[in-house]
């Protein structure tokens, strides 16, 4: 696995639209009616073979389900070629997803073109939003990695998420998340 650090998407660009197929609910979904009424949204580049995104999956699950109480969206985007990487193709990110614990909609982005548009990297990749679609935040979870012995806690992503909700100014302090690449089709 080639590790690679995200490119930081300038702050304050908006969150290029999409409409891909989700996974789990076998329906096309777009950016606007996952993030129709929130207050601020996540997109997440995920894989199912990264072991970067299965050392943070449990962190993930739980910060979805504290927030989305709160009003936040959340969106997880695979991204990879599954000709080469089988073990990421949407029939397989359906059962990842269920097993997993994810309680949002998990798309396939076959085309790459979204995962391009986010100018994103590496898998996982964090993209947050406010409400008017601005990017407030991009970058890590917490400063957890497989192996490195720091437990998660989601630090950087839950400082940011309270940041928005209270309408205070997210921290321009911001590292960039690290992982594998982005599995791009030759």
């Amino acid at each position: 696995m080639s590790y690679i650090e995200s490119t930081m998407l300038p702050l304050g660009t908006t969150a290029p639209t999409f409409n891909l197929p989700d996974t789990v609910s076998d329906k096309n979904l777009s950016l606007e009616e996952i993030t129709k009424d929130a207050k601020a949204f996540v997109v997440m580049f995920l894989c199912n073979h990264c072991p970067y995104v299965i050392h943070v999956n449990e962190e993930i699950v739980k910060i979805v389900a504290e927030y989305k109480e709160k009003g936040v969206a959340f969106v997880g985007i695979s991204s990879n070629d599954v000709v080469n990487y089988p073990q990421d193709g949407p029939d397989k990110m359906k059962i990842h997803a269920t097993t997993t614990g994810y309680d949002f909609p998990y798309l396939y982005d076959e085309s790459q073109e979204v995962a391009k548009a986010y100018d994103a990297a590496c898998t996982p990749d964090f993209y947050l939003f406010d409400e008017q679609s601005k990017l407030k935040y991009r970058g890590r979870i917490d400063n957890s990695r497989p192996n490195s012995g720091v437990p998660l806690s989601g630090s950087d992503m839950r400082s940011a998420l309270d940041s928005i909700l209270s309408g205070n100014p997210v921290t321009e302090k911001q590292y960039p998340s690290g992982g594998c690449n982005i599995k791009w089709k030759n």
